[in-house]
């Protein structure tokens, strides 16, 4: 399955990408000017949920090209078991 991102899907990722590695860029920054243990921790949960954000929605658009793919029948083969195998991965992987 390649993943399609239109415009305002494909933006809205972007920033919520380019937002992670700012705030990555930033815990780095602080850890090596010695900044306090809980700043470093705020920000790098921040990064988290960001990076989260991302991979959430990118699943969503996942999901919905899968369905879209499914109802026009171009699976490639795949059954709709190995399909939900496939997404079931995708979601634990972001657990």
């Amino acid at each position: 399955m390649e993943l399609e991102l239109a415009g305002d899907e494909l933006k809205s990722v972007l920033n919520r990408l380019r937002r992670a590695q700012g705030q990555i860029s930033g815990v780095i920054r602080m850890i090596e000017e010695g900044r306090d243990c809980e700043e470093v921790v705020t920000q790098l949960a921040a990064a988290s949920r960001a990076l989260d954000r991302a991979g959430f929605a990118i699943i969503a658009t996942g999901l919905q090209q899968c369905l879209t793919d499914v109802e026009n029948g171009a699976r490639n083969g795949e059954t709709n078991e190995q399909m939900r195998a496939r997404l079931e991965k995708l979601f634990l992987s972001l657990a």
